[in-house]
């Protein structure tokens, strides 16, 4: 008994990998993925400050006065990627504080100390309410 086997899937699958592999695009789950790829300053990031070494750092504002505390930063999901910093106004040991947002751009941080120079506890308590959406 003679067994004939057709090339014909194989020529077919052999065309399809030599074209996606040629036109530099990767595919999952047979979706066009568009990888790039950015060089990064190494030096210039490792003297940036860590989000974690960040969270609970006093807010001061241009007269040194503590004006609240960073609890969160937070990317935003559009397309521009905004970082928003969560500062806790207002209350007393922890008890009716204010969660406010405000963008991450609008801080200064020099010497390990945050800034937001024009504002003041006042200010800030009269911002709305910034909640976290329920998991």
């Amino acid at each position: 008994m003679t067994r004939t086997i057709s090339t014909k899937p194989l020529i077919a699958a052999a065309v399809l990998f030599g074209t996606l592999a040629g036109s530099g695009a990767a595919y999952a789950q047979g979706a066009p993925q568009a990888i790039t790829e950015k060089r990064t300053d190494v030096v210039q990031l490792a003297s940036g400050y860590r989000a974690s070494k960040l969270s609970g750092a006093d807010v001061y504002n241009k007269n040194k006065d503590t004006i609240g505390t960073l609890d969160d930063l937070i990317v935003s999901p559009s397309a521009d990627r905004s970082t928003y910093a969560i500062l806790s106004v207002g209350g007393f040991l922890g008890m009716g504080k204010h969660l406010v947002a405000v963008p991450f751009t609008d801080l200064q941080i020099n010497n390990r100390r945050v800034v937001l120079p024009e504002a003041t506890k006042k200010s800030l308590e009269a911002l709305p309410e910034f909640r976290y959406a329920p998991e």
